[in-house]
């Protein structure tokens, strides 16, 4: 037997398009897209069976900048190694998924870059009240993590003040994306974690970004045609 079991990548791009066209969109407090079912079930197994150890940083600042060494993305490397990886890695630096984010975020990605972050948050993680940088063009983030305790593990959400409005979900395998603005203020409060709060963010990122290891093709920029 074969485990975990493989994905293709048409398979990986036909779902995640899918749920794409199917998002809900919302304006409050600022516009996100929300997917459902954004993965196949095989796709969801090789990620979570990634042997990859979540680290142990004890107390943090609030920031994930502070801790790059130690963070884990979708780059060659991990393509070369796992299945999974090479299958969504491939899946999302398609010209028809590219072409169908432009169109539903109705944002140019033409010659941008991907890349893909698997988080794995434990006991004393957290992350301050934030807006992403100009440098991502969207940000989306994929929720994996299940279990009695997840359903308070979704991303908070605050107003232009800074005042915490609200969480998300955090539904497994839902996606939220948006698009960086000085109002798209978002984190993650300190809260007990028991177990492992495992999800992605992925980004198509501008030509300009310094930090080429995080890249999931270095040499190959997003391409619409």
């Amino acid at each position: 037997m074969r485990y975990p079991p493989e994905v293709s990548a048409d398979k990986v791009a036909d779902q995640f398009c899918a749920a794409l066209r199917n998002c809900e969109v919302s304006d409050v407090p600022y516009r996100t897209w929300k997917m459902k079912d954004v993965y196949p079930e095989e796709l969801c197994t090789g990620i979570l069976t990634l042997p990859i150890c979540p680290a142990f940083l004890g107390d943090t600042d609030g920031t994930r900048g502070t801790y790059n060494d130690y963070r884990t993305f979708f780059n060659p490397e991990l393509r070369g190694k796992f299945q999974a990886c090479e299958a969504l890695c491939d899946a999302l630096q398609r010209p028809a998924t590219a072409r169908l984010l432009a169109d539903t975020l109705n944002t140019d990605v033409e010659g941008s870059y991907l890349r893909m972050e698997y988080i794995q948050d434990i006991d004393g993680s957290w992350l301050e009240p934030h807006c992403d940088i100009y440098e991502k063009i969207f940000s989306m983030v994929i929720y994996l993590f299940y279990g009695p305790d997840s359903v308070e593990w979704g991303t908070d959400i605050y107003d232009d003040q800074k005042r915490w409005i609200g969480r998300s979900p955090g539904d497994f395998n839902s996606a939220t994306i948006f698009i960086a603005g000085p109002n798209t203020w978002h984190g993650f409060e300190k809260r007990k974690i028991v177990g492992v709060r495992r999800l992605m963010e992925i980004n198509y990122v501008r030509p300009n970004w310094r930090r080429r290891e995080q890249l999931s093709f270095p040499n190959r920029p997003i391409s619409v045609r």
